[in-house]
């Protein structure tokens, strides 16, 4: 009996492919180059997709696979993955959730000091030989003490807050629903941002969440005020942003993700108010290779049992 076919969205290591290449039968999405003539010969024989959250799953190549039954994504984002379509359809979704949650914490924390610490500014002052020639640094703000409010309290959030304890920070939250934890709750995100001195996105993307963070809730951060966003681009309003940094309203933004990645605005790269990263939350070779592991660990067992590792919630009842 001929292996499964399997169709490929974006890269994947040796070793991933060295643990898939027996299994399944691999067709790599970026060699076609027509894709209704491929799925004429191969498209009913592909029964999995392995893919990533900036990826996911085109709604044609979805369309091309008549008997799809699992996709395996790469990352704990699946926003560009139609679950209510593959719910419809029976498909089962997983992604790679809490192996990744230590290293976003670590991003998060790395852009807090570094905006706080006027960590562009100094550096560069040091290399330049400013310090030599024209004295002392501005002074910094201390990271200590700050109130810091969490947008999505999921298992990434919780490491976040867990992680900025050696701030001895006082932690608020917004999500939909209330929680069970020892941090104050606010319902409504504008009234939390008023609290905050640093605001934290770490709320899953899709329509829901869409430029959640809004004038409104930049503005009630304020002028002392920091955002930093290591969630989806999406949910910030970038246009926004970029007049609230500018005007002055807003003290400072700490950016791993954008609206149009790998697109980044001239006036985020120009200003002196931002620290940008290019989407490396999780990307160390550690992380990045428990993502891998688990992905394919998802694709294997679907095989051998039917069943998902990690499904997304919307799927687990599949």
């Amino acid at each position: 009996m001929s292996n499964p076919g399997l169709l490929k969205i974006g890269g994947a290591t040796e070793e991933m492919m060295s643990r898939l290449t027996p299994e399944f039968t691999i067709h790599e999405l970026s060699e076609i180059s027509d894709l209704d003539a491929w799925a004429r010969e191969h498209g009913a024989s592909v029964e999995a997709v392995m893919t990533n959250g900036h990826d996911g799953v085109p709604p044609a190549v979805m369309a091309a696979l008549p008997n799809l039954k699992a996709v395996s994504g790469y990352g704990v984002g699946y926003d560009a993955v139609d679950t209510d379509a593959c719910v419809a359809r029976g498909i089962k979704v997983s992604h790679t959730p809490n192996v990744l949650n230590g290293e976003v914490a670590n991003t998060t924390l790395l852009l807090l000091l570094a905006g706080l610490r006027n960590f562009r500014h100094d550096e560069a002052w040091a290399r330049s030989g400013d310090w030599e020639a024209k004295g002392n640094a501005p002074l910094s703000n201390s990271p200590d003490g700050k109130t810091i409010g969490i947008l999505g309290l999921g298992r990434i959030g919780q490491e976040i807050a867990d992680r900025l304890s050696v701030f001895n920070p006082t932690i608020v939250y917004h999500t939909r629903t209330k929680k069970d934890v020892p941090y104050t709750y606010y319902a409504d995100l504008v009234e939390m941002a008023k609290a905050c001195d640093v605001l934290v996105c770490i709320t899953p993307g899709g329509p829901s969440t869409s430029k959640i963070v809004n004038k409104d809730v930049l503005e009630a951060l304020g002028p002392k005020g920091m955002l930093i966003n290591v969630s989806r681009g999406s949910v910030v309003d970038e246009d926004a942003l970029i007049a609230a940094l500018d005007s002055g309203k807003l003290g400072l933004a700490g950016l791993d993700v954008f609206e149009r990645e790998p697109h980044i605005p001239d006036a985020l790269k120009a200003s002196d108010r931002t620290v940008l990263l290019p989407h490396v939350g999780s990307a160390t070779h550690e992380t990045r290779a428990a993502m891998g592991a688990l992905t394919v660990d998802n694709l294997l067992q679907w095989k051998a049992d039917g069943s998902l590792k990690t499904p997304v919630p919307e799927c687990a009842h599949l």
